[in-house]
């Protein structure tokens, strides 16, 4: 089947255009809608609890066995832990790509293989592991606005109704809530225990044996009764009155003790660790964690459902704040993306119109653009894609190129009629048979740059792999358009420009078009002077070029660097640090200085804030945070309400808070990589050595990192200042006396450390039962005198006389980075500084400061940064090697490709320099946009060689061929970029949402553009003269014996240009007037001015010699009307006659 089948059958070629369009709708429809690709890595995480122990306790008894038996765990690739007073979590990362399911697996067969080792206290409790990424994607409060009730029921409220049907949504990882469970807690009194000689141990032993389930058995069963009876135990107790009934002591003259005799009972919260208040009321929040792999859009939708249908439940005087989604920002700047869509479509088809002066000939590509960008959803559909950010900038790059292989076949047909066709039909055949091979090899190489971009591996190889295959597969359809739909709407709708007289229409279209012809001849001999010169002074080539080169090396290493641009995504994240051994209590109080000064900010909507949690630091009574949600964008226009102002403002408001480090930041622009924007990293004491030492190292490094200009501010929650106790128990003494060491810290965790000794079922779910002495019982190290243990014997002795407390300082909490001691250490770069500038003053900082023995390692996004940039220069390198391989089997010379790679890097010089002057970062925006260019370039110097090639065969001096080929493409190459810049603009200019990303992708592609095209329209001509010089010496050229008649005309124009200057040179000499001289060339030459004459009769040559658009090489170019041969204006008419009625003919 030929292509001519496609032109005599439209309906054939509507159809296949029809169906790509259909399945890009379905597509579009059944796609996922997403921020970015899921490209952050599968985290799995370990939590075990150990109520009342100490962090050096914990990591001792519970981290270490944990990481022992979890290290190496397949396709892992770092992990932390952390240990606080109680809790501890092991997080373990995996490479990219990995399936999570597998790998909480492969954990948690490490982990049973530790349980052994394990306290039984922890495994009671038990160790969980679940897979979940480490960045919320939702979190929201439920609060109190009238102050009814508070937060110990709204922190069950939530537990209860909301929160499990949360963890039912599919891909949530983990609902957290800022907030206790119910417990029956039983606070016991030491002095009256101690009356009735009691331990804590025996309340243990008690509920033991009276708050059971037991199965009891049938009455009647397997009997000839008439009745069969089940019978059933009473259970677990569930009120505090019946658990205060509960009989410690039955003596044998009848008298009971009872539990309610010796301790308070009540329904109180399983921890108090907590404070919250949402808007300034009571408020407990709960964060929610994704899986990895699943779709973040689609769970905080199915999120925001669910509460749409809680907040129809809720008892009067509670309310739902929400107070960061990943959503917000995601919707807002897709729509902002979605408009420059159309926008750029819109200036695409006006400059084509521009360029085509007709509207049926816009049509077309109008509709190639539509059927190019709609059918690419079809296949982002068949590839597992998604719509994130990259496809849809993918897809507006695509606009200014898809529109290109349209715009070439319609420019073909016209130079037909300017040769006098009448048929369309004829004249698209004829059109047709030149360009084809020429649409195909281009598309080819474009997309040749996207293939070696999309076998990277890692997170940089997720984003390019996304981008280069959608705008691949967008410019693979428009070609495939351009051969099927394109020509068969132009044989069906473009009209020629004369009527059937001949004569030249006289409509707006035709004035429109002879006007922007005169300017544009104009325009073409300027550029023909241009080029000139820069062929006659070749060293002015060389020299641009090695300039472009020099200034190109030097821009990409000083231009910062970063991963994602971090944009305004409304959300903001207070983390407060008060001194180390800060009561809760007084947390609290700062909290609410924090509070009074954050709510007076003009641009916030909602906030909240917790003391005894922080976001970097985690649980902790000196920790607190706040989160605050930002009104929305259109409220906020200005550049001081945009998210970096309101931290500069939160840092001035609350500079006169001196008991507090107050750090505020934004959350990660990609979902999964940590809890914050900015950098993270973690100091390592690989020699084992104390935590005094450490901490003075960590302290240097600090201070030396807080004085490089590239940060702004680096800090850690870590302290090793918090108060503590060690407690020493007096063994010889405890022996003498008859009591066991174990006896004794027995006693002390059952009153001061809260122990979880039974269960209760309430509100249909199971709740801890836990003792502890009543808080008023250990206020300070005097109590140890009133609080007793047993001896064999029975007697009871103050645990004062056996304990030695000793006063010291340590931290609170103790953190591991793959099994080493480690410090965590956030921070963010300063104004005009990228990530990039940060990692380097870090590393710099850390091989000045740290000595021998202590390192550091990146995590997060911040380690996925330090490791992609390296890759930037490999890709540029392989992008340009494949297009070198490409032009060398197309030219079947490795030389003559030189004239074209050459050129590229003056486009990416563009790209940096724009990027410097507007201060922007090379990151992954700009470096696709620059893929893209390398490709689009690389195209458009291969029109310039290809002509060039064509007319150096048919016989023409290399200079005439490069000046031939640069006048003939100057218009499609100017329509290209003004197409593709065009399409650019409204990213350029955009302005809110997203914009950061919009601006660099626009001003990266626009400044490649120009500066990459002016250069190639001058240096191309002379590389290709310099090039093909050497390839004749290597391999003598084989001329063309018959060439094609557009050429042939051309080489007669060169002749007779020739010609004309010979014979001027002698006239010149002669000293005549200038008007004998006229006279005497007119008598040389008589049928120039006739030919010029019966060619241009009646209709406008459109400046013929400068008009040829048509990316074909073997376009038949319109015989140049003042450079023909005698009686050329006829020699051409009997062929295009008889085509013509051969045409009319097949048409009846």
């Amino acid at each position: 089947m030929t292509l001519k089948h496609f032109i005599e059958r439209p309906v054939l070629a509507s159809v296949i255009s029809i169906v790509i369009v259909i399945g890009g709708l379905i597509g579009l429809v059944t796609l996922p809608v997403e921020q970015y690709p899921d490209i952050a890595p599968p985290t799995v995480m370990v939590r075990a609890s150990y109520p009342g122990a100490s962090a050096e306790t914990i990591q001792k008894s519970v981290i270490v066995p944990l990481e022992q038996a979890i290290n190496g765990v397949e396709d892992m690739t770092y992990m932390t832990s952390s240990a606080a007073v109680g809790s501890a979590s092991v997080t373990i990362y995996f490479r990219q790509g990995i399936n999570a399911d597998m790998a909480a697996v492969n954990v948690q067969n490490r982990v049973s293989r530790a349980t052994g080792q394990l306290p039984s206290e922890v495994t009671q409790i038990g160790v969980t592991t679940m897979k979940r990424q480490t960045s919320m994607i939702k979190i929201f409060s439920l609060y109190s606005p009238d102050d009814t009730y508070d937060e110990t029921f709204l922190s069950n409220y939530l537990k209860i109704n909301i929160e499990p049907r949360i963890l039912r949504i599919a891909g949530v990882g983990e609902a957290f809530t800022l907030g206790a469970d119910y417990s029956m807690r039983i606070w016991l009194k030491p002095d009256v225990m101690a009356q009735y000689k009691l331990v804590p141990s025996d309340v243990t032993a008690a509920l033991a044996e009276q708050n059971i389930e037991s199965a009891t058995g049938t009455l009647g069963e397997n009997s000839d009764n008439a009745f069969q009876y089940t019978m059933k135990y009473r259970g677990r107790y569930q009120t505090p009155e019946e658990f205060g009934e509960i009989v410690l002591l039955a003596k044998p003259d009848g008298t009971l003790l009872r539990l309610k005799d010796v301790a308070d009972i009540e329904l109180g919260s399983e921890s108090y660790a907590y404070k919250g208040y949402t808007n300034g009321h009571p408020g407990v929040s709960a964060m929610v964690y994704q899986t990895a792999g699943s779709n973040a859009t689609q769970v905080v939708n199915n999120i925001n459902a669910l509460l749409d249908e809680v907040e129809a439940e809720l008892p009067k005087g509670v309310a739902i704040a929400h107070l960061h989604s990943v959503n917000d920002f995601l919707y807002a700047s897709i729509n902002e993306v979605i408009k420059t869509l159309i926008e750029a479509i819109l200036l695409v088809i006006l400059v084509v119109y521009v360029f085509l002066q007709d509207i049926r000939s816009t049509l077309i590509p109008t509709v190639s653009i539509i059927v190019s960008l709609v059918g690419t959803f079809a296949f982002l559909s068949v590839a597992g894609f998604s719509i994130n950010l990259l496809t849809l900038f993918a897809l507006v790059l695509a606009i200014g190129t898809v529109v290109d292989d349209a715009i070439i076949v319609v420019e073909a047909v016209q130079a037909r009629f300017d040769v006098g066709y009448k048929s369309s039909y004829m004249a698209t055949i004829d059109a047709m048979s030149g360009i084809t091979s020429a649409i195909i090899t281009s598309t080819l190489v474009f997309m040749a740059v996207f293939i070696p971009v999309s076998m990277m591996g890692g997170t940089s190889g997720v984003f390019y792999t996304q981008f280069g295959i959608t705008m691949a597969v967008a410019v693979g359809i428009s070609a495939l358009n351009a051969l099927t739909l394109s020509p068969a709407l132009c044989a069906l709708i473009l009209k020629p420009y004369l009527d059937e007289n001949g004569e030249m229409r006289d409509n707006f279209a035709a004035r429109f078009r002879k006007a922007f012809n005169s300017g544009f001849s104009t325009l073409i001999n300027k550029y023909k002077h241009g080029v000139l010169l820069f062929i006659k002074h070749k060293w002015l080539m060389w020299s641009t070029l090695g300039l472009a080169f020099a200034a190109l090396v030097l821009l990409m290493n000083s231009t910062k660097t970063g991963l994602v641009p971090d944009e305004d995504q409304g959300t903001i994240m207070v983390n407060v640090t008060t001194a180390p051994g800060t009561s809760l209590a007084e947390t609290h109080m700062v909290m609410e200085q924090v509070a009074d000064r954050i709510q007076a900010i003009p641009q916030i909507r909602d906030f909240m804030q917790v003391a005894g949690y922080g976001m970097i630091a985690g649980q902790g009574s000196s920790y607190g945070m706040c989160i605050i949600k930002l009104k929305d964008w259109e409220e906020r226009p200005d550049k001081a309400d945009a998210v970096n102002a309101v931290i500069g403002q939160i840092y001035r408001r609350t500079a006169d808070i001196k008991d507090a480090q107050i750090f505020a930041v934004a959350p990660p622009m990609i979902s999964g990589y940590g809890t914050s924007t900015g950098f993270t990293m973690n100091l390592q004491d690989k020699s084992d050595g104390s935590l005094t030492d450490f901490y003075n190292i960590y302290l240097q490094f600090i201070g030396a990192l807080n004085q490089r200009p590239e940060i702004e501010r680096a800090y850690s929650t870590f302290n090793i200042n918090f108060p503590q106790y060690i407690v020493s128990i007096d063994a010889a003494k405890a022996k003498r006396a008859g009591i066991s060491p174990n006896a004794i810290l027995s006693t002390l965790s059952g009153y001061y450390g809260g122990q979880y000794v039974s269960n209760v079922n309430r509100f249909s779910k199971m709740y801890y039962v836990t003792i502890q002495s009543d808080p008023k019982y250990r206020l300070d190290t005097e109590s140890l005198n009133n609080v007793f243990v047993r001896s064999n014997n029975g007697e009871m002795a103050p645990l004062g006389q056996f304990v030695n407390l000793e006063r010291v300082y340590s931290s609170e909490v103790l953190n591991r980075f793959n099994m080493y001691s480690s410090i965590a250490v956030n921070g963010t770069a300063a104004a005009g500084y990228s990530s990039g500038d940060a990692i380097k003053a870090i590393q710099e900082t850390a091989a000045q400061v740290l000595p021998k023995g202590y390192g550091y390692d990146f995590d997060g996004i911040t380690r996925e940064e330090a490791q992609t940039g390296s890759n930037t220069t490999i890709i540029f390198g392989i992008c340009i090697l494949l297009i070198y391989l490409i032009l060398s089997a197309l030219y079947e010379s490795f030389l003559l490709p030189f004239a074209v790679i050459l050129s590229v890097p003056c486009g990416l010089l563009g790209s940096f320099l724009f990027a410097k002057m507007l201060g922007l970062e090379n990151n992954i925006y700009l470096q696709t946009g620059i893929i893209m260019l390398i490709g689009l370039l690389s195209k458009t110097a291969i029109l310039i060689t290809e002509y060039a090639s064509d007319r150096r065969r048919a016989g023409m001096s290399l200079t005439q061929a490069a000046v031939s080929a640069a006048k003939v493409r100057l218009r499609p190459i100017l329509m290209t970029v003004l197409t593709c810049v065009f399409g650019m603009i409204p990213l350029v200019l955009s302005h809110g949402v997203g914009a950061n990303g919009n601006m660099t992708l626009g001003s990266g592609v626009v400044g490649g553009m120009i500066v990459g095209t002016l250069a190639l329209l001058f240096l191309v001509p002379t590389l290709f003269i310099a090039f093909q010089t050497l390839q004749e010496k290597v391999k003598p050229i084989e001329f063309d014996p018959d060439p094609q008649w557009a050429v042939q005309a051309e080489l007669e124009e060169c002749k007779n240009e020739k010609d004309e200057k010979q014979d001027e040179k002698a006239y010149y000499h002669t000293g005549r007037s200038g008007h004998d001289r006229l006279r005497h060339l007119q008598a040389l030459h008589p049928s120039r001015g006739e030919n010029r004459r019966v060619v241009r009769h009646g209709r406008d040559r459109r400046h013929d010699d400068d008009r040829q658009h048509g990316l074909g090489r073997d376009v038949h170019r319109p015989l140049p009307a003042d450079a023909h041969p005698p009686g050329a204006g006829e020699q051409y008419r009997p062929a295009i006659g008889a085509m013509e009625d051969q045409g009319s003919r097949g048409d009846a």
